[in-house]
């Protein structure tokens, strides 16, 4: 049973830094690939950055490309998102989610859809204010 585990989170400025942790237990998460979710009050869920189980290839949203980056390090079953120049509309539950190997699928379309995830962390909260 995998388990997914977010931290990070807080308030931080506009054009402030944070860099959330995903910690995987239960499996050894190297095959899986994972990816980032937020959702604000009142809007839908946004898929923010997903990347492939080796790390070689991610995908980013529009509202978040060159800001925000994801990479994992498998050896410490961790994927991290280091956000940079926050905006105020950037403040959302942020959810890490994972899907398994055996689900055939591009990380553009894990993102975008959502579709095969099977486990979801309980989200970390990021507030932009000043």
């Amino acid at each position: 049973q995998v388990q997914l585990v977010e931290s990070g989170g807080g308030l931080v400025q506009p054009g402030g830094s944070l860099r959330l942790s995903c910690a995987a237990s239960g499996v050894t998460m190297d095959s899986y690939k994972i990816g980032w979710f937020r959702q604000a009050p009142g809007k839908e869920r946004e898929g923010v950055s997903c990347i492939s189980s080796s790390g070689g290839t991610a995908y980013y949203a529009d509202s978040v490309k060159g800001r925000f980056t994801i990479s994992r390090d498998n050896a410490k079953n961790t994927v991290y998102l280091q956000m940079n120049s926050l905006k105020l509309e950037d403040t959302a539950v942020y959810y890490c989610a994972a899907v398994p190997p055996y689900h055939i699928l591009t990380i553009q379309s894990m993102c975008l859809t959502a579709r095969a995830v099977e486990t979801w962390g309980q989200g970390t909260q990021v507030t932009v204010s000043s």
